[in-house]
């Protein structure tokens, strides 16, 4: 029994796309740093920027300290899409001019991220029902952890965050709408990116 996140990270148009996802992610945070417009300011790009880059940078040391074969495009692409598309937002002006970008992107942002989650763990096999509450789990625990994130940045001033403009309605929505998400996340890759029964199992 294989799985299907293999197969994917086989593939050279998967390569490709994890490729464009991470140089225009750098390019973004190029962009909104050294010549940031008006939209980024009271953001704390500054501050975001490492964060947001980790996943970019951590994927490839991991593979090659563990001598992951294939690499892992697919998880790769889908830890560092997320955070492209939140600089996007910010950089467009999206989260100021439309009010619903927010709400859009907590609920496709953790899609892709617990996509990620199982892109990593399918190269180990486990039970498809134990999966997707272990997605789910972890998609839970991530926007926890990522509203005290921005509630200490925000509160704190920290790099220039006065920007966020937080509330209360709106962290009882990003919980909703993330959690959700990440449920959602979790059955899509669960059924493309999990164990593919070959008949012989």
């Amino acid at each position: 029994m294989s799985t299907g996140v293999l197969r994917l990270d086989r593939q050279s148009w998967v390569r490709v796309v994890n490729l464009v996802v991470k140089a225009l992610l750098v390019l973004t945070f190029a962009v909104a740093i050294f010549v940031p417009p008006e939209a980024v300011q009271g953001k704390a790009m500054g501050f975001r920027a490492p964060l947001f880059l980790a996943p970019a940078v951590i994927v490839p040391i991991l593979a090659r300290v563990r001598g992951w074969d294939p690499y892992p495009h697919t998880a790769d692409a889908l830890a560092s899409a997320p955070f492209l598309l939140d600089t996007l937002g910010n950089l467009f002006g999206f989260y100021d001019n439309y009010n619903l970008t927010d709400d859009v992107l907590h609920g496709l942002n953790w899609i892709l991220l617990v996509g990620a989650f199982h892109a990593f763990r399918f190269r180990n096999v486990f039970d498809r029902r134990d999966a997707v509450f272990l997605g789910y789990g972890f998609g839970a625990l991530a926007i926890i952890w990522w509203e005290i994130m921005e509630w200490v940045v925000s509160e704190d001033g920290f790099g220039g965050a006065g920007g966020l403009s937080l509330t209360y309605e709106d962290t009882i929505g990003d919980l909703l709408l993330s959690s959700t998400g990440g449920f959602v996340g979790s059955l899509l890759a669960v059924s493309i990116l999990g164990p593919i029964r070959d008949g012989r199992s």
